[in-house]
């Protein structure tokens, strides 16, 4: 699972705008993380990158970097405006770090956040600073309306969720306020697609069956405003997953907070880029049968491309 890189080859590719590739990848099934840009240009010996959900809170507000000043006050931190992952990133960050060497902590516009130390223990505890400093306390929601969610769970392809948050993106108004101005990072898009489907109650009472029960055309989830979520039973674990941290992010920003979302441009980039391919390898991974040889196919299909994705 780790694709082992010469660092001076890498710098040299960033400095040329050059696919950054590994010579000890075996038969290509290994390629470096979309990210590995990103931690060449840090000169620390650790950098810990993660989407974390408070993080990600703030970094999708307009005033994140001024809010912030304060909270992180005393540490060495620098907001990074949103740039799209690889090169782009790396040549920020490196502008940045450049100014003031002294930085360990990068907020991320619309993306999540990096630390950095000289060791892991020194870096692990800077994490955890950092997500005690941001800690955000999520608001209430409603309850959901269980009589208009059964409408949709009398078809066979439809479920309740199994983790009562979800039903925040349906029932709770600032939420759907916010999903329906657009994307707020990378994510969400990759696993969730461009639009949330968002529909009224009277659609559901009336027109579910041709709207989202069709095979081919029903999405992941639906959230039905006022009344909560209902997943497809072909969700994958990871646009579950990646739902719950949508649900957890809209329930800790707060329903004055301008926000910025992802342009259209920045979105297509994003669902463009082949390093991006996660959702559908790990939707292929979920479904193959059990034979060996799937099984191990699968199997080095995701290590492939988890590493371009995650880092």
């Amino acid at each position: 699972m780790f694709v082992p890189l010469e660092l001076a080859e890498v710098i040299e590719s960033i400095q040329n705008d050059r696919e950054i590739t590994s010579r000890y990848a075996l038969r290509d099934e290994l390629r470096p993380s979309i990210e590995t840009a990103m931690h060449a240009v840090l000169r620390h010996h650790v950098v810990i990158h993660v989407h974390s959900i408070n993080t990600i809170a703030w970094s999708i507000r307009l005033d994140g970097p001024n809010q912030l000043r304060e909270k992180l006050d005393g540490l060495h931190w620098q907001w990074i405006p949103y740039a799209a992952s690889g090169i782009p990133l790396a040549r920020e960050i490196e502008n940045a770090v450049a100014a003031a060497p002294e930085t360990d902590v990068l907020i991320l516009g619309n993306h999540g956040l990096v630390v950095c130390g000289d060791s892991c223990d020194t870096a692990e505890a800077l994490l955890r600073e950092v997500e005690r400093l941001l800690a955000i306390t999520p608001r209430r929601f409603p309850k959901p309306d269980t009589t208009v969610l059964a409408m949709i769970a009398r078809f066979p392809t439809w479920q309740f969720p199994d983790v009562n948050l979800l039903h925040a993106l349906g029932t709770d108004e600032v939420s759907v306020k916010i999903l329906r101005g657009g994307v707020l990072y990378p994510c969400q898009a990759i696993f969730l697609g461009q639009t949330i489907p968002l529909l009224p109650t009277e659609v559901i009472v009336s027109k579910f069956p041709e709207c989202l029960n069709g095979e081919d055309r029903a999405p992941a989830f639906v959230a039905v405003e006022g009344s909560g979520v209902m997943l497809n039973k072909s969700i994958t674990r990871a646009e579950r997953a990646t739902l719950i941290g949508l649900a957890q992010v809209t329930q800790r920003t707060e329903e004055s907070t301008r926000l910025r979302y992802l342009k259209a441009r920045e979105v297509t980039d994003v669902l463009s880029k082949g390093t991006h391919g996660y959702r559908e390898l790990v939707g292929m991974l979920e479904k193959a049968n059990s034979s060996a040889e799937t099984n191990k196919m699968c199997e080095r299909k995701f290590i492939h491309i988890r590493n371009t994705c995650v880092s």
